[in-house]
């Protein structure tokens, strides 16, 4: 019954190889149920809320990705746009914004990405991508999961003059990466099935025999319902949803829905190629259904006060693995379930390791941090934490992705430029849709220049400038 559901025959695929990946997925995953609270805590949610909503969000989306698109595309609280969340909704105008209003931004985000699926007009924008971009954001988009990799796993840190450089191999959290990294290399050589997988569990038990991660102290931990369905909350005697008629917070819905559109765009174009359900025209059966269940994400997770939950680059840890349907983030979206109530097991994995005398996290956010003691901050904020046990495994999958870039017409300098500019930036900007932002503006202006405007969709001159308007409110 699973494998004709599934259509696991016709896609070269079986139940073990299906669960194998799902649960690698997971893995590479899961330290956002514990990350993602951290930084909405910074904004005054519960922590314990939203660790709840966090894991429970995930669980609910990714098991609705699976069954009703058949794909193996995970989803989870967005890194990145939760920032924007604590940060620029809520934290920014923290005297002013209470909480429950930026998770009613984040539920008008995903209402208003629903609109656009449903006209049909965000099909529209992916298909009127050139193929050169479609693989330069795979390409791009591998290279940002290497430079997260590398970064969580310590092997670059922060640096004044040359802005990164080599990290220090007498840490101990250090050789727990390379081991991690060692064994998925030595897997991959000897031809073993789950060479990711087994590769998380060798730096997980490196992690532990060298004293970088700590057995865990519990096994389950209770749930928190104190954020779900915060939207409709009254504060200050009026429901948070009604307090979203300002400009500056209907501006920044607008960023955030900018933002989710194309790190998802983005994401679901590398992975489905990584995958092969790309068609050779750049385009993705079933995208609709993709969108839809992606747009409901969001909305979900303002619901549930887990911030925006989008499609996760992640995924593609599990389509290495050999993923190829909806029932690999079905059993993705089962063990996030279990992880709502054994959080302190999965914390052993998912969380991070403070570095020796590292500063308080206060100092990367701001004074208005409220979080608890010990909660994790997001990668890329400084050298306070690193998150070695998974950093191997983003460093490989990195590598796989570039795989993308092979097919791109890099003797057509109109084609490649834009490319380039695109692959280089997603990770240097430490953005997604900042990187295809850039590729968009530079590919419509080339043409334009050249007298090329015929070869340019209407769409993608829409986007551009839609993306420079967005840039520029992003420097005020």
């Amino acid at each position: 019954m699973l494998d004709r559901f599934f259509r696991l025959g016709e896609r070269g695929t079986s139940l073990r190889t299906e669960a194998l990946a799902g649960a690698t997925t997971f893995l590479t995953m899961a330290y956002i149920v514990f990350v993602n609270p951290g930084i909405l805590a910074a904004a005054g949610v519960p922590f314990a809320g939203a660790a709840t909503a966090t894991a429970l969000g995930a669980a609910v989306m990714c098991i609705t990705m699976g069954l009703v698109t058949n794909r193996p595309l995970a989803l989870a609280s967005g890194m990145g746009l939760n920032a924007v969340v604590s940060f620029s909704i809520i934290g920014a105008q923290q005297a002013h914004v209470p909480w429950q209003v930026g998770m009613a931004a984040v539920l008008l985000e995903g209402l208003a990405f629903i609109v656009l699926v449903l006209t049909g007009l965000r099909e529209s924008v992916m298909n009127a991508i050139p193929m050169s971009l479609k693989r330069a954001i795979g390409g791009g988009i591998g290279l940002f999961i290497t430079f997260i990799g590398l970064n969580q796993g310590g092997v670059i840190r922060p640096a004044p003059v040359t802005l990164v450089t080599l990290g220090d191999f007498s840490q101990r959290y250090l050789w727990v990466t390379l081991i991690g990294l060692g064994a998925i290399l030595a897997f991959r050589c000897l031809r073993v099935k789950g060479d990711i997988f087994w590769g998380l569990l060798a730096a997980t038990l490196a992690a532990l025999l060298l004293g970088v991660a700590r057995w865990p102290t519990a096994v389950l931990a209770p749930m928190d319902f104190s954020t779900f369905w915060a939207p409709f909350a009254t504060v200050n005697g009026t429901p948070a949803i009604a307090q979203m008629l300002s400009p500056a917070l209907l501006t920044a819905v607008f960023a955030l829905l900018l933002s989710d559109f194309f790190d998802t765009m983005g994401t679901v174009v590398a992975v489905g190629e990584q995958a092969g359900f790309v068609d050779a025209q750049g385009r993705v059966p079933g995208l609709k259904r993709i969108l839809l269940v992606d747009a409901s994400a969001a909305a979900v997770g303002g619901l549930f006060g887990a911030s925006s939950i989008t499609t996760y680059v992640e995924s593609a840890a599990g389509v290495a693995e050999g993923g190829r349907t909806g029932l690999t983030v079905i059993v993705t979206g089962l063990l996030f379930a279990v992880a709502a109530l054994f959080s302190p097991i999965i914390a052993t994995v998912g969380g991070g390791y403070r570095l020796p005398n590292a500063a308080h996290y206060s100092q990367f956010v701001g004074s208005g941090f409220r979080a608890p003691p010990d909660v994790l901050p997001p990668a890329g904020l400084g050298d306070a934490f690193v998150y070695p046990i998974t950093a191997g495994a983003l460093i490989f999958v990195g590598f796989l992705m570039m795989n993308a870039i092979r097919n791109i017409e890099w003797d057509d300098w109109e084609e490649s430029f834009p490319a380039f500019l695109t692959i280089v930036c997603i990770p240097l900007t430490y953005s997604i849709s900042n990187g295809i932002g850039l590729g968009f503006i530079s590919h419509t202006l080339i043409k334009l220049l050249r007298g090329k405007a015929r070869q340019v969709h209407a769409l993608m001159v829409a986007v551009s400038l839609a993306f420079l308007v967005g840039f520029v409110l992003q420097s005020r």
